[in-house]
């Protein structure tokens, strides 16, 4: 389990860093008026240049990597109850993105840009959970269907 985890989060380590990229293509695309942000202009302000904020929110992103694709291995506990293993992730990962979240200006530095941001993020978390959890549910019915029957 332990060797596991630490491949998940090199894995995840690169994999955060291209997500957090591209979703900065994707913000710019959306509103960028034909310009690349490569971050918003707060993080750039505090860290004294652009550059300087890319490096740290590149690290931020790809600690979310390791993050998220370390506590990966909770869903393959099978002695614990969907519940828990969602329960537990979603705690994690909460703890992991709030201060990345909040460090790379993502979200508003107030107790209502907190409450806003995680909100999103709760909202995003659930559609996402509910979409895995159907579409594993109709693969155990397409297994089950083609196990023999037995009488």
């Amino acid at each position: 389990m332990k060797k596991k985890i630490v491949s998940r989060c090199a894995m995840g380590f690169p994999i955060g860093i291209t997500i957090g990229y591209f979703i900065t293509i994707i913000l710019s695309l959306a509103f960028g008026k034909g310009y690349y942000s490569p971050c918003v202009p707060e993080l750039a302000d505090m860290m004294g240049n652009e550059i300087n904020a890319v490096l740290l929110q590149a690290l931020l992103c790809g600690i979310l990597g390791i993050g998220f694709g370390g506590s990966s291995v909770i869903w393959e506990l099978e002695d614990w109850s969907i519940v828990k293993q969602t329960g537990i992730y979603f705690l994690i990962v909460s703890f992991i993105m709030m201060p990345v979240a909040y460090f790379s200006y993502w979200m508003e530095h107030s107790i209502f840009g907190f409450f806003r941001y995680f909100g999103i993020f709760f909202l995003i978390f659930v559609v996402i959970w509910i979409v895995e959890f159907t579409i594993l549910k109709r693969s155990v019915r397409e297994l089950n269907e083609h196990l023999p029957k037995s009488k």
